[in-house]
């Protein structure tokens, strides 16, 4: 099974996706690759796969990815060979990713695996606050850029199984754990 979650930068999709692989035994990340640079803390492999645009770029010219963006200057895309191979492990994928990626997924992976799609919301003023507080040192036009592709993402609502408000994030992590539990017994 393939968790997707979505949102804005800033809406919490990793650090909720961290606290559902520490508190569930068989869930497991699938980092995508990205061409930006590690922000502080992030390891290789762990959060993203890094590389380079040229590399990248190498990457789409084979074909290699089930999906890819080019999203704030970077690309971000899902590899078709390490998603197989987590497919292939049983085990339940849970993966952060942004609108356009999630379409693409459900197109291209909706027969060949159980797809729950989750968009976390989060409003204008909290996202900004989140953005700031991140220590990205991002500057205030890149916060405009980030909080100017939430009216966008969120016109792709429709796409999603379960829309929730991440305002809280126990409560958020609690939801998506009992929807993660129950979409698997079905």
């Amino acid at each position: 099974m393939l968790v997707i979650l979505s949102g804005v930068s800033g809406a919490g999709k990793d650090t909720i996706k961290k606290e559902l692989i520490k508190r569930m035994d068989n869930v497991i990340s699938l980092p995508s690759y990205t061409s930006r640079k590690p922000r502080v803390g992030e390891k290789e492999g762990l959060q993203y796969h890094f590389i380079t645009k040229q590399e990248f770029e190498q990457k789409i010219a084979n074909n290699e990815f089930y999906e890819y963006d080019l999203h704030h200057e970077n690309y971000y895309g899902t590899s078709r060979k390490l998603m197989n191979e987590k497919i292939a492990t049983g085990k339940i994928i849970v993966k952060d990713i942004e609108v356009n990626g999630t379409e693409n997924l459900i197109k291209l992976l909706k027969d060949k695996t159980k797809l729950i799609t989750i968009f976390l919301r989060v409003e204008k003023e909290e996202l900004k606050r989140r953005l700031i507080a991140r220590g990205d040192n991002l500057s205030e036009d890149e916060i405009d850029l980030r909080l100017g592709r939430l009216d966008y993402e969120e016109t792709k609502i429709h796409l999603y199984d379960y829309m929730i408000k991440n305002d809280d994030f126990e409560k958020t992590v609690k939801l998506i754990m009992a929807i993660i539990e129950n979409e698997s017994k079905i």
